[in-house]
């Protein structure tokens, strides 16, 4: 009973980090778009841009994408070709899925690590407005470590579905 409960917990609280990550990046979106529309404003009426408006709206527009990748996993919000799946059995399509999170997993993790190594490594700024970088790098860490176990809880979903004995009729 204890290993469902944490199991139960652990899923939860993945979820809602998810959840909140997708929140802050929602909020996000906000100045991103005041930017965006006052600086398109200023250039063709007056012409005169925001100085760096460029820079920063890649920057926030790094943390709206990041933000929302694991929430998107978690509604299946995200684009499946299911054509080859179709064709097959339920086990085989079930290990072909499990194949295939887990080469998303794989890619994942090389991103969340390598997110990490280089914001604790490099100390750099951004070219224009002088923006630390590290915590636009973390973000990279954070988002990634939150995709990689939202889709460690679709792993465990797909192999107890695969090694499971087929409902009786």
């Amino acid at each position: 009973m204890t290993g469902i409960d944490g199991s139960h917990n652990f899923r939860r609280f993945v979820h809602k980090l998810s959840y909140v990550l997708a929140w802050l990046g929602m909020f996000a979106l906000l100045p991103l778009m005041f930017l965006t529309t006052v600086d398109v404003v200023g250039r063709f009426v007056w012409n005169k841009p925001v100085p760096g408006a460029v820079e920063l709206s890649s920057y926030i527009l790094v943390a709206f994408v990041l933000s929302g990748l694991a929430y998107t996993h978690q509604r299946r919000g995200h684009v499946r070709v299911t054509m080859l799946l179709e064709r097959l059995g339920p086990k085989p399509a079930l290990a072909v899925e499990a194949l295939t999170i887990l080469m998303s997993m794989a890619i994942t993790l090389v991103i969340a690590w390598q997110g990490w190594v280089i914001a604790w490594e490099q100390t750099t700024v951004s070219d224009m407005l002088r923006v630390p970088q590290r915590p636009f790098r973390l973000l990279v860490s954070l988002a990634g470590g939150c995709f990689f176990l939202e889709l460690l809880l679709d792993l465990l979903g797909v192999l107890g579905r695969l090694v499971s004995p087929p409902a009786s009729r």
